[in-house]
């Protein structure tokens, strides 16, 4: 979805990280649970002298307490979600940008923010996000780039230095 060609709409970015490991040859996504009865990728307000990744990597650390050096990033991975929403009388376009990554720890720490935390296998996180379309299409491209990856004995990278401007 494009953004509204008015001006009535104010603009505003998130970034998150699509955070799995393996069990046992199986996929497992991490999902946080917000007290609104929902679960979500780690993902939060960019900053305005952020760039996303760098968005992604302080709103995975703020709210799992995972390191950048215990994700390895997918390379090539960059989705976008865009959606129009009003709060509290003001119409709003948003724009969440996630990347993909892949870590070995199995535990985190949640930030206030969430009340819990799950790895959800691929079944799972579809039920999990059932109600959000776009959302289960952004896992299913997670997957087949996982899948891609593995096929070709590529996998995932390096973190990139901080001066790298993206991913």
């Amino acid at each position: 979805m494009e953004a509204p060609q008015n001006n009535n709409y104010t603009k505003v970015i998130s970034a998150g990280i699509i955070v799995f490991r393996r069990v046992e040859g199986e996929l497992k996504f991490l999902f946080l649970y917000r007290a609104r009865g929902t679960w979500d990728f780690p993902r939060g307000r960019m900053e305005a002298s952020e760039r996303s990744w760098q968005t992604a990597f302080r709103e995975v650390r703020e709210e799992t307490g995972l390191r950048r050096t215990e994700l390895i990033m997918h390379p090539n991975f960059k989705v976008h979600e865009r959606f129009p929403y009003m709060r509290d009388g003001k119409k709003i376009f948003k724009v969440v940008i996630f990347y993909l990554a892949e870590t070995t720890q199995s535990r985190v720490r949640i930030s206030a923010e969430h009340e819990g935390y799950g790895w959800f296998s691929y079944a799972e996180a579809r039920k999990v996000l059932s109600r959000y379309k776009a959302r289960m299409e952004i896992l299913k491209k997670a997957v087949d780039a996982i899948r891609e990856a593995d096929a070709k004995g590529a996998g995932a990278t390096a973190i990139p230095a901080p001066s790298e401007p993206a991913l």
